[in-house]
């Protein structure tokens, strides 16, 4: 319900109609007192509209006065209330209410996007460290080793691997590695703990000129929480001999009219056997702390510290013939001395001064120390029939980076400007990055790849938005500035290899609304993935940042307060998947690629109590150079989709029925060996009080058999007199209920 709120006395209802009044406020929310970032303030009865920043606060222009203005924000009561002095700073405090999918306002895309993820993270919380990604819409994500690997991600006709053309990062730290020992752009996520995420921001293709390297099909940014709302403390135990644990805690909050400032922790630990023959044995430790503080109405910080260790055994891919023979179960394994260690430690620093009320300065300085350790067999006795074919990849890294960004807003009579532009490096410093053929985990019988590498990328960009009346206009430019050095222990003498090289990435996106519940966009752009450093200094020929052209075209539709349609279709070419394969220390250039398709997104509301969604994504993904008939891509994705229903018929009690569907594929270029689809049920019960929830989460809930990760293999098993090629599978998790249970207070 919108309540009217008369700020001032009408002791100015003479001013002149012409003339315009800056209008200032603070957005907070009523029942913490804390500021509300993303607020919508709008003036009724008309277009013209402005967004809170991260501090609360909204500066926005009017005509006349008194003018109306209305609050909105997710999760909150609107406000309205009428304006009738420029000189005061007003303070609204919004009245928390269940999330509703009318509260999303469809006023800008990538905004509008953005708080119907919000909508779908209260509605559909997240569970666990793989469902961070898989809210993402079209994103669908698959597991090797039981959440000890990075998972392999699919996006918009993509087989991305481990992150090579999706841009990930957290808080402003970036997830993805380059040059990494298991592949190029690896983002391993499992440093968050789920509990901490306030909130998912994702766009698809290139357009955005702050996202660089990896930005080719998308890119994805989490951000954890300022300040939880109430401490917590969670167990949770189920089948496989899988056990969790999570504490968040409150450490301090202090207000003042001057200084706020506030800080929590948060740990997690993390152990299973999964459902394999050979226990896995999984251990992961995760430990996480934030400090955040206001210095006035101008400076802000932020300060986070986190760090996780995991270690893992595995069985690994496993031949279909093996199955089919009876020599294993779909749970066994080939190689059960698979397996691997990882660990990461962060700290960053964001610092943010509101020079005035139109000029806003962000800098965020970062550190990461990073390890990985991991061992496999893809092939088992192909190269070597007496040892096996186990393979080794290490690597010690030190990550170094710092971003900035100034935003300047403009304000005209007709028409107002964001203009945006930001600098920033990126050093990674990684040592004894290494490629071995070993045994048992122990033994080294031959050195593929070892080295050191130093790679830099310096970057900086600009952008505009322009609006004037149900136009926005909103051009960017990219520069990338990279530095490879490989300094290659196997060779005799020592010498480090060098090779520079930089990118420019125009963009351009055009947004039209006729009415405040339509909106259509047209986004293009030029976007790159950075090759490895090992590839680069010895292929100098090559490309080493491919680009890839883009361009999307939607709507976002509101026909009624509760639905939202967004349709879209879009087209990709890349210049040369020219990737490291670090499996095998080799390079796979597959050429020119183009990839089409068309996106639907569909969020429901009937009644307060029911919420329904749905993504559907085809892709058309082709080689270009190649014969009709041998161009497919192998592994990319044609059809995929998720979504489900969430139900609340009482306060207390909520029910989440999800499913991911993905069609059967290419695993290979002419298409005569296909990966299996797949469709797999979740089901997520949750009974609230005041002071403790109890929870049960159900995996794969009809208990259906299917395939996670698939991969077109040659492989000779022991004895074999000849190689084979076919699919060889990690199955997909079976039927897994967990009970939780957690305290509040």
């Amino acid at each position: 319900m919108k309540r009217v709120l008369v700020l001032v006395p009408g002791l100015l209802f003479l001013l002149s109609a012409t003339a315009q009044f800056n209008v200032r406020g603070k957005v907070t929310g009523k029942d913490t007192g804390l500021p509300l970032e993303e607020a919508t303030v709008t003036i009724k009865g008309k277009e013209t509209h402005t967004h809170t920043g991260n501090d609360g606060r909204f500066r926005i222009k009017v005509n006349t006065l008194p003018d109306t203005l209305i609050v909105t924000h997710i999760g909150y009561d609107a406000f309205e209330f009428v304006v009738t002095d420029q000189e005061t700073e007003f303070t609204v405090g919004l009245v928390p209410v269940p999330v509703q999918l009318s509260q999303v306002v469809v006023s800008d895309s990538r905004r509008a996007i953005r708080q119907v993820m919000q909508v779908d993270l209260k509605t559909n919380p997240v569970n666990s460290a793989q469902d961070l990604l898989r809210k993402v819409p079209g994103l669908f994500i698959s597991q090797h080793a039981g959440g000890g690997k990075a998972e392999q991600l699919f996006l918009r006709g993509f087989d991305i691997d481990h992150g090579t053309d999706v841009r990930i990062t957290a808080d402003g730290l970036p997830v993805n590695m380059v040059s990494h020992a298991h592949g190029q752009g690896y983002a391993d996520l499992h440093f968050l703990i789920p509990e901490t995420i306030r909130d998912i921001d994702f766009g698809k293709g290139s357009y955005y000129a702050d996202q660089g390297d990896f930005a080719t099909a998308g890119y994805v940014n989490f951000t954890t929480l300022d300040r939880p709302e109430q401490n917590l403390f969670k167990v949770e135990g189920g089948q496989i001999s899988s056990f969790r644990t999570v504490g968040m805690f409150n450490l301090f909050n202090r207000q003042s009219e001057e200084n706020n400032s506030n800080a929590y922790i948060a740990g997690e630990y993390n152990y299973t056997n999964g459902p394999f023959e050979a226990p896995q044995n999984f251990n992961r430790v995760n430990l996480f702390g934030k400090y955040n503080a206001s210095f006035g109405a101008r400076n802000s910080i932020s300060v986070l510290a986190s760090s996780f260790n995991s270690k893992w055994d595995a069985s690994g891919q496993i031949p279909d013939r093996a199955v089919k023979q009876g020599l294993i179960s779909r749970w066994g394994a080939i190689d059960p001395t698979e397996g691997g260690n990882t660990s990461r430690t962060n700290i960053a620093l964001k610092y943010r001064n509101r020079i005035s009320d139109s000029e806003d300065w962000q800098t965020n300085f970062y550190y990461s120390k990073y390890d990985f350790s991991l061992f496999s067999n893809f092939t088992f006795w192909l190269n070597d029939p007496v040892n096996g074919d186990q393979i080794h990849q290490s690597e010690s890294r030190k990550i170094y980076g710092m971003d900035n960004r100034y935003t300047k807003y403009i304000r005209g009579d007709r028409s107002e400007w964001t203009l945006t532009g930001g600098f920033g490096f990126r050093h990674d410093m990684v040592r004894d990055i290494q490629l071995s053929h070993t045994g048992q985990r122990e033994t080294v019988y031959e050195y593929m790849a070892r080295g050191d590498v130093d790679q830099t990328n310096i970057s900086g960009y600009a952008s505009a938005d322009w609006r004037s009346g149900k136009w926005k206009v909103s051009p960017g430019l990219r520069v990338d500035h990279f530095i490879f050095n490989y300094a290659d222990k196997l060779e005799p003498a020592y010498k480090t290899l060098a090779e520079q090289k930089t990118a420019l990435s125009p963009k351009l996106n055009i947004v039209y609304s006729p009415t405040g519940n339509l909106q259509a966009y047209v986004k293009t752009g030029i976007g790159f993935h950075s090759n490895d450093s090992r590839v680069v200094v010895k292929n100098m020929d090559e490309r080493t940042l491919p680009a890839t052209y883009g361009a999307d075209l939607g709507i976002i539709f509101r026909p009624i307060p509760e639905l939202i349609i967004h349709p879209a279709i879009w087209h990709l070419e890349m210049q040369q998947e020219f990737v490291y394969v670090g499996d095998e220390a080799v390079v796979e250039p597959s050429g020119r690629t183009r990839r089409m398709g068309a996106d639907l997104g569909l969020r429901y509301q009937p009644a307060k109590w029911i919420y329904l969604d749905a993504d559907i994504s085809y892709a058309r993904p082709r080689a270009i150079d190649e014969l009709k008939g041998a161009d497919y891509i192998p592994l990319a994705p044609e059809l995929t989709s998720t979504g489900g229903v969430s139900v609340q018929p009482f306060r207390s009690f909520t029910a989440n029925l999800r499913y991911r569907y993905m069609k059967d594929r290419p695993a290979n270029e002419d298409n005569s060996i296909k990966a299996e689809g797949y469709f797999v049920n979740d089901l997520l019960l949750n009974y609230s009080r005041k002071r403790w929830e109890l929870g049960l989460q159900i995996e794969n809930l009809f208990d259906v058999e299917w395939r996670e990760a698939q991969f077109d293999t040659e492989t000779r098993m022991y004895n074999e007199p000849a190689p084979v090629s076919e699919i060889c599978y990690t199955p997909g998790v079976p039927f897994f209920a967990r009970v939780k249970f957690s305290i509040l207070f």
